[in-house]
């Protein structure tokens, strides 16, 4: 087992994509185009081990449309904005998603970033998630419902010192 982030290669789109749609619910579903279309776009974007786990996001001057990036857009000057990430069911529990944010957070600052943000679904509720991200040093910022998805999020945000 390899708890190395390394970039998203061609090689694990197909993969990449199962996973997303496997946790569509929670992130939101895509077409292989569209999936591509984010990695090329991203700050970051890393899988960790054989199939495990991927996590994607971008800086607040990403060409991106969602509107839970467009939600930080409007209350940051600068941050860096955790679009999806997704852990397989049998990689669980291994240190894969830490390990991501943790290489998140050093390649943020190294870009003179001082905060990552996310969304976490408040209804349909992530209690697994709002408890890592808590154990992770984030707070809520806010929270809003996306009519077009029937969905309540809660908006993170995590100072890095």
């Amino acid at each position: 087992m390899n708890t190395t982030p390394r970039p998203i290669a061609v090689a694990d789109l197909d993969w990449v994509h199962s996973l997303n749609e496997v946790h569509a619910v929670e992130l939101s579903p895509l077409t292989p185009a569209r999936l591509g279309e984010l990695i090329e776009r991203a700050f970051y974007a890393k899988a960790v081990d054989n199939q495990a786990a991927f996590m994607i996001a971008f800086d607040q001057d990403a060409d991106y449309d969602s509107p839970n990036f467009l939600w930080f857009c409007e209350k940051l000057p600068r941050f860096v904005y955790v679009d999806r990430i997704a852990v397989s069911a049998k990689s669980r529990g291994k240190g894969h998603a830490g390990a991501l944010y943790r290489d998140l957070f050093s390649q943020a600052r190294q870009c003179g970033h001082d905060r990552i943000v996310c969304e976490v679904n408040s209804d349909p509720p992530n209690q697994a998630s709002d408890a890592f991200h808590e154990a992770l040093g984030f707070s809520i910022m806010g929270e809003a419902r996306l009519e077009d998805r029937d969905k309540h999020v809660r908006y993170l945000i995590r100072e890095l010192s």
